[in-house]
């Protein structure tokens, strides 16, 4: 296939890429679903699935302070720091590609961007209101930090990280979604609502993690660059980017809002004008995607192989615990 050709294949790859990993997503779910099911003895043993602790982001922050601290690696929930480690290594070597090619709410907003478009319902957010709306998950990410990384000694990270709340933490989030308040229902119904007409809504405004893995990904190696010598001005590169870059505009995209996902290449009518650059070289556009699933994996297998991945608590004392702590009348 040539270079050219691969071009315009980009948006399909990687909407397979998501789905797979969306997929795989869903059959977690169900997985530590049946797990649940058995710590109430309503079903026959499951194993629970360590990658469903991916949903666990700020207790993987709480770990990850405690690591840089004192050296320790987190053995409840080690598959949680894992993800996290592999995320921000992603944000600093490959742009935001854990959120444009991993992630499966990035692979929803994926989906149902495509839906929207087909029924006619996108609607871009004027300049006025989107500005504002950006500076919400920088916000969050301030004060998940604040919270986090500069009010929490040592001493309470410990304590926290011991609790029957932090070991039971996968099981109040299935909980989130099995049994959500009216407050949390209403919410999450909004966000998926505003979705189908605002591209992106969620990881574009809300999502404090994709905003630092964007922080990261402003100093990356990688960056797009525009010809503006062969540049037509037709603005298709602008209308594909799901963060909505101005890409038309720009000699080099290095925005913290670009999610790495090359849709702007496809999009564009004239070869070689938007060109993928790292250290000033200028390689092919599938090293790109291909970075991402490499160093993702690497950090899986390194979990796997150095007993990172699967936590060291007994499957029982965690039935025993979701007892205790979850199922009380």
């Amino acid at each position: 296939m040539s270079k050219e050709s691969f071009r315009h294949y980009l948006p399909r790859l990687r909407l397979a890429v998501q789905v797979a990993f969306l997929t795989f997503t869903l059959w977690m779910g169900w997985q530590f679903y049946l797990f649940y099911q058995w710590t109430r003895d309503l079903a026959p043993y499951t194993p629970r699935p360590p990658a469903v602790e991916g949903f666990l982001p700020l207790g993987a922050l709480v770990a990850l302070k405690r690591l840089v601290l004192t050296g320790d690696y987190d053995l409840v929930h080690p598959a949680g720091l894992t993800i996290l480690l592999a995320a921000l290594t992603l944000g600093l070597l490959a742009r935001k590609g854990f959120c444009g090619w991993i992630c499966p709410v990035g692979a929803a907003s994926n989906l149902a961007e495509r839906f929207s478009k087909r029924l006619k319902i996108l609607y871009t957010l004027p300049g006025w209101l989107t500005l504002p709306l950006l500076s919400l998950k920088y916000l969050l990410l301030a004060f998940f930090g604040y919270l986090i990384i500069w009010q929490m000694p040592l001493a309470a990270v410990k304590e926290f990280m011991a609790s029957p709340y932090s070991l039971t933490a996968d099981g109040r989030m299935l909980l989130f979604f099995l049994e959500p308040t009216t407050l949390a229902l209403s919410i999450t119904l909004t966000i998926i609502a505003v979705s189908f007409v605002a591209r992106n809504f969620w990881c574009r405004f809300l999502c404090p993690y994709g905003a630092l893995l964007g922080l990261l990904a402003w100093a990356g190696p990688f960056a797009l660059q525009r010809n503006k010598e062969t540049c037509s001005h037709c603005r298709q590169c602008s209308q594909a980017c799901p963060a909505e870059i101005q890409v038309h505009t720009k000699t080099t995209v290095r925005s913290p809002e670009c999610l790495g996902c090359l849709e702007c290449t496809a999009a564009c009518p004239v070869a070689g004008c938007l060109r993928l650059t790292v250290a000033n070289k200028r390689p092919p556009l599938w090293i790109l995607p291909l970075s991402v699933l490499a160093l993702f994996f690497a950090f899986y297998a390194w979990a796997r192989l150095t007993g990172h991945w699967q936590g060291e608590l007994d499957q029982q004392f965690l039935k025993n615990m979701y007892q205790m702590v979850l199922q009380q009348p």
